[in-house]
């Protein structure tokens, strides 16, 4: 079974705020770098599987030839360069980071458009980004492709997404000046441009005036639940949300998945849908029960059976995805998953020790379809538009309803 640090920034709690510091030397900054260049082949399952060994100990060379111009956030930001070149996926940098800047992101096929932010900034909830301190999103991208992994696109737009609100990030790719504020420039719905300026708070602090759809769109509606369902009795269709891979002690899943079957024999929905769009991963195995019941269920076959996959679908949630896809009727519908169908996983990871960044790094080879390259592919493709989603429009959900 997989076990993964959650797709988020899941380190932030590990280190606290006391033992801090961005004001580090030349001789500390080296000491990360060369325990970095020692630690992590060894304990990798196999890093030098897309780099040689000779051309990851010349990108360390040359991060220690710039030594002297480098502070905490630009370190940080040659660590990622380096980190793209490993081209293992759950093979990341896991900076401590302290300031965050209140407003929150959703990508659409239209671009990327604000769904939080400060509350005295509410009137640009669904706003759409142009720029941030002057520069434009299009050599925004650009910057992050250098840091994060595009060969895939759904884990390059989602783990994008997570720095936009990140100060430290940011400075350290050269878009802000400091990390304490940032100036985005946004677009209404009328084309008119507008600045605004946050400062930026501690996690603590973060508080977000949230757009409406996250509590009227169904997929948001039991936010902070592992699993949950809602039986739609007008359209006979049983929706089951699993966000995170793992066993709700309050709730296990046994005891939920036995409650979803006895709905079913109760109702007798004429449709199921599965959603793992927003599910990063976890244990693989907390969904067996569930694969298990599904598998003998008189509802699968086609056309009545959905795995809606996304984004945002990955690590153990993938591995999920690709036992519906093998071995069920399920027709998966959404976006291609950001996570490859066959990976280096089994996450571990160690501490630099002087900026205490963790290093998450691979303990196993993960071949769940033998042969396959990439992504899993949805069978059918979904394009979601900012216009929908502020008109409470899931198009995964309606091109469901229609069928």
């Amino acid at each position: 079974m997989k076990k993964y640090f959650s797709f988020l920034l899941v380190c932030s709690f590990l280190i606290p705020d006391c033992c801090f510091s961005q004001h580090l030397t030349k001789k500390e900054l080296l000491e990360d770098l060369m325990y970095y260049r020692d630690t992590l082949p060894v304990k990798h399952k196999n890093l030098y599987d897309k780099i040689s060994k000779a051309g990851f100990e010349h990108k360390v060379s040359m991060i220690a030839s710039k030594a002297d111009s480098l502070d905490y956030e630009t370190f940080m930001i040659e660590l990622f360069k380096l980190n793209v070149s490993i081209g293992d996926e759950h093979t990341r940098i896991e900076p401590r980071f302290h300031l965050f800047l209140p407003i929150k992101f959703e990508m659409f096929d239209d671009g990327i458009f604000v769904t939080g932010i400060d509350p005295q900034k509410s009137s640009c909830l669904l706003f759409k980004l142009m720029a941030i301190n002057g520069h434009p999103i299009d050599e925004i991208n650009n910057k992050f492709r250098e840091v994060i992994k595009d060969d895939n696109k759904s884990y390059f737009e989602t783990y994008r997404q997570q720095f936009l609100n990140n100060p430290s990030f940011l400075k350290g790719l050269g878009i802000l000046n400091s990390d304490t504020s940032a100036t985005f420039t946004l677009q209404n719905s009328n084309h008119e441009m507008l600045n605004i300026t946050l400062d930026a708070v501690s996690k603590d602090s973060l508080k977000l005036a949230l757009s409406s759809q996250y509590r009227t769109m169904l997929p948001y509606r039991e936010d902070g639940k592992a699993y949950w369902y809602e039986y739609d009795t007008v359209r006979k269709i049983l929706y089951f949300n699993f966000a995170r891979c793992e066993n709700d002690e309050n709730h296990p899943f046994l005891q939920f998945s036995n409650e979803l079957f006895s709905k079913i024999a109760s109702t007798q929905p004429d449709k199921i849908i599965v959603d793992l769009r927003f599910n990063g991963g976890g244990n693989s195995g907390v969904l067996t029960p569930f694969i298990d019941s599904i598998k003998h269920s008189y509802l699968n076959k086609k056309g009545h059976f959905f795995v809606l996959i996304g984004k945002s679908t990955f690590s153990s949630a993938l591995m999920n995805a690709v036992e519906f896809k093998r071995n069920t009727h399920a027709i998966l519908v959404g976006q291609m998953t950001s996570g490859n169908i066959n990976h280096y996983g089994e996450v571990r990871g160690f501490r630099l020790p002087n900026t205490k960044m963790v290093i998450d790094y691979s303990t196993r080879y993960w071949e769940t379809w033998k042969g396959k390259k990439g992504a899993l592919m949805p069978d059918k493709a979904i394009t979601y538009h900012s216009v929908n989603f502020i008109s409470n429009k899931d198009e995964a959900l309606e091109y469901i309803y229609k069928r």
